[in-house]
């Protein structure tokens, strides 16, 4: 399975990168990851729990990050098991364009999956695995600087309060 997609952010491309290596962010924004621990020198391990049809699993597996262009682009490359369910393993290549106060953050991801899971049919894995990307990315969105309800993409108040948790840490 392949999806290619964009997001806006309201946050410059710098707090977007560092969202992107940080752990916490990254937890929070995978659908069902029940814990996560590394940092992105070292790569992560995480375990998530997803349903996928009639198939739950719990999955244990590794990402890391590479092809790191420091406010520009990386790649994120994982895979999981999840015991008789089988396993999981793809990546998103990530790339960062300014766009005024904003960043559009646009991805490219490759997803494949066996054992019983593949066993579902394409139709099956290949929608589960678009709406995991899907919602991840717009997690990533909210958490990092998603613009406020009612407001325009394209306009950024900066009296306004900051809607990414993230921003707020970084005080942004």
């Amino acid at each position: 399975m392949n999806l290619s997609d964009s997001k806006t952010i309201n946050a410059d491309p710098a707090t977007v990168y560092a969202a992107l290596l940080d752990r916490d962010v990254l937890a929070s924004c995978v659908p069902g990851c029940k814990e996560m621990t590394g940092s992105a020198t070292e790569g992560f391990e995480a375990t998530v729990v997803q349903k996928v049809g009639p198939v739950k699993a719990t999955f244990k597996g590794a990402v890391e990050l590479s092809e790191m262009v420091e406010n520009e682009s990386l790649t994120l490359t994982g895979a999981g098991k999840g015991g008789a369910a089988g396993f999981a393993k793809g990546g998103a290549n990530v790339r960062l364009e300014a766009d005024g106060d904003q960043t559009i953050l646009h991805y490219d991801v490759e997803a494949k999956v066996g054992g019983k899971l593949a066993q579902l049919g394409s139709r099956i894995v290949d929608g589960f695995a678009k709406k995991m990307a899907d919602q991840f990315f717009t997690a990533f969105q909210d958490a990092v600087g998603a613009p406020e309800d009612g407001e325009e993409e394209a306009t950024v108040d900066e009296d306004a309060p900051k809607k990414g948790w993230f921003r707020k840490l970084r005080g942004a």
